[in-house]
């Protein structure tokens, strides 16, 4: 099997089949995988979406994150819990508990 080099692969196309408007910067959940939209989106139009890279959450829970660390993306922010979620990436930098954020590196 052969196979054609297309692109980097950081950013992928993404026609918005829903009946809203997708803002730059809402995450998408894509099969098993999140997406972060780089352009707003309307409703059938195309767009880019990130796959790669570090972005800033919210975290679910008020727990120390450790770099390295393997995260999910819940309805209500990033999280471990790995049940029901979406798999977000691992943590780029260390989060102490009190921080409401964390540094995820996406789809890694």
């Amino acid at each position: 099997m052969k196979a054609k080099y297309w692109h980097r692969g950081e950013a992928l196309d993404y026609v918005n089949a829903t009946e809203n408007k997708i803002e730059a910067g809402d995450v998408l959940t894509m099969g098993s995988r999140i997406g972060v939209a780089g352009t707003d989106i309307e409703p059938g139009g195309l767009g880019s979406v990130h796959v790669s890279g570090v972005y800033e959450f919210t975290k679910k829970d008020k727990v120390a994150l450790a770099v390295g660390t393997v995260v999910y993306l819940s309805a209500d922010g990033i999280t471990t819990t790995k049940t029901d979620n979406t798999l977000a990436g691992y943590v780029a930098a260390e989060s102490p508990a009190e921080s409401g954020t964390v540094w995820v590196k996406i789809n890694a």
